[in-house]
């Protein structure tokens, strides 16, 4: 029993992943300055700039996440909830190919040179899995996750990195978009099989709020970047299971499919009847050859709202009850030349309603936050100082001072941003530029 109650306190700990702080007090207005999403940046001297969308080749339907990346180098970024990309390649790298990839579809390779100065729709076909591949399944699904979490070691990056990688949160209320953060950040990742931490710096950022929209409520995200990484189920294997909790689930084989030119099971799991503490749902995709998951996309249980109130809240006004309503991750492990998997991509999003005790209406928000390792290396260096590095606690928007660098992107590459939020953002700058003109 005091395993399994440290495990879940310390399931706790990180379920800071999405946490919110509300406030009752509201600041003065503030806004930021923005670019433009037609705006191509002025440095574009080092590289080129590749946009299009990942699509179904029979009936055009977009593709979320897909994994796009620079053939023979780490360089990488994935595409957006509405299947569109942006890529940025350094003009000594003009003469690669782009591989694009989807699980359950064939891969692909476009040449830079295919992209000239238009948008590129890059269609993905259909694996169909032969039947002979289909009717093998381990005997065991409880046994083959065990032998996963067993070979994490030699499956996944042994060595010390160095990350760079691109980050965005924003939060919602209703359907309005009313605060977007971003940043290139600057990842300290240990070995795998090391129990440290990873360390995060803060490179650059930029942020926009629309206080209006709040109401009374100021809304923030406590984490920032490291509540992304730290969906980083492989390194931090406890924030679904872990030893002592896996035998907290039910497993079951419910498919297989195919990634790239390999063949993957995919294991649904879901927490046992009798257990009663908030815990997970999903699907993991595991390579069938070596045991590594690939990708894995689950939810949490949110039925008990109080217990899961009590796990995300940190705090709340007087007078109202919030209760997280939905909370949906999404990670994916990239593999490289040697053969080794690492932290590639991660999506985390929950939506909350806030209960008034004098209000007919409840508000509802929804946050998002999104993570894509654009480039890495081995590293023999060692982590980020104290006085270098962003606090675990960090609130991004805090720790950056809004759009002031029009060549903010410069030569990194971004997830494409979803068009409502660039609306939501140009009605901030036409706001901003009345203020001015006053």
């Amino acid at each position: 029993m005091k395993t399994s109650v440290k495990n879940y306190q310390r399931l706790c700990r990180w379920i800071l992943v999405l946490s919110a702080i509300i406030f009752l007090s509201l600041p003065e207005m503030a806004y930021g300055s923005v670019i433009n999403e037609d705006q191509e940046p002025n440095d574009t001297t080092e590289y080129v700039l590749l946009r299009g969308t990942v699509e179904d080749e029979d009936n055009g339907t977009p593709l979320p996440f897909a994994t796009i990346t620079i053939e023979e180098s780490n360089i990488a970024t994935v595409s957006n909830s509405k299947g569109d990309f942006l890529l940025k390649v350094p003009k000594n790298m003009t003469d690669k190919d782009i591989r694009f990839s989807f699980i359950g579809y064939e891969k692909k390779f476009v040449p830079v040179s295919a992209f000239k100065d238009k948008r590129y729709k890059v269609k993905l076909k259909m694996i169909t899995v032969p039947l002979v591949e289909v009717s093998v399944f381990p005997s065991d699904p409880n046994l083959l996750i065990k032998a996963v979490m067993n070979r994490r070691d030699e499956n996944y990056l042994n060595q010390p990195t160095r990350m760079t990688a691109f980050y965005r949160e924003t939060i919602k209320k209703g359907w309005s978009y009313v605060s977007l953060s971003e940043a290139v950040v600057e990842i300290h990742k240990p070995a795998y099989n090391e129990p440290k931490e990873d360390r995060i710096r803060l490179k650059i950022g930029r942020k926009s709020t629309d206080y209006n929209k709040l109401d009374t409520l100021v809304f923030k995200l406590q984490g920032g970047p490291y509540t992304a990484t730290m969906l980083d189920i492989m390194k931090d294997p406890y924030l679904l299971f872990d030893k002592a909790t896996i035998d907290y689930y039910n497993f079951k084989i419910s498919n297989i499919t195919r990634i790239e030119d390999r063949t993957i099971y995919v294991l649904s799991f879901e927490q046992k009847p009798n257990i009663t503490i908030p815990l997970f749902y999903g699907r993991l995709y595991i390579d069938t050859q070596n045991l590594a998951i690939t990708q894995a996309i689950f939810n949490m249980n949110t039925e008990d709202k109080e217990e899961v109130s009590r796990m995300f809240i940190k705090k709340k006004p007087l007078g109202a009850k919030v209760y997280p309503t939905e909370a949906s991750y999404i990670v994916t492990y990239r593999q490289d030349k040697n053969g080794k998997w690492y932290f590639g991509y991660s999506r985390g999003q929950a939506s909350f309603k806030v209960n008034w005790k004098r209000k007919l209406f409840n508000t509802n928000y929804h946050t998002t936050l999104e993570m894509a390792v654009t480039d890495w290396a081995y590293t023999e260096d060692k982590p980020f100082k104290g006085s270098e590095r962003l606090k675990i606690n960090a609130i991004l928007e805090d720790e950056v001072s809004g759009f002031s660098d029009p060549n903010f992107w410069g030569d990194y590459n971004v997830i494409e941003p979803e068009q409502p939020i660039e609306s939501a953002i140009k009605k901030i700058q036409r706001k901003l530029e009345r203020m001015n003109d006053n």
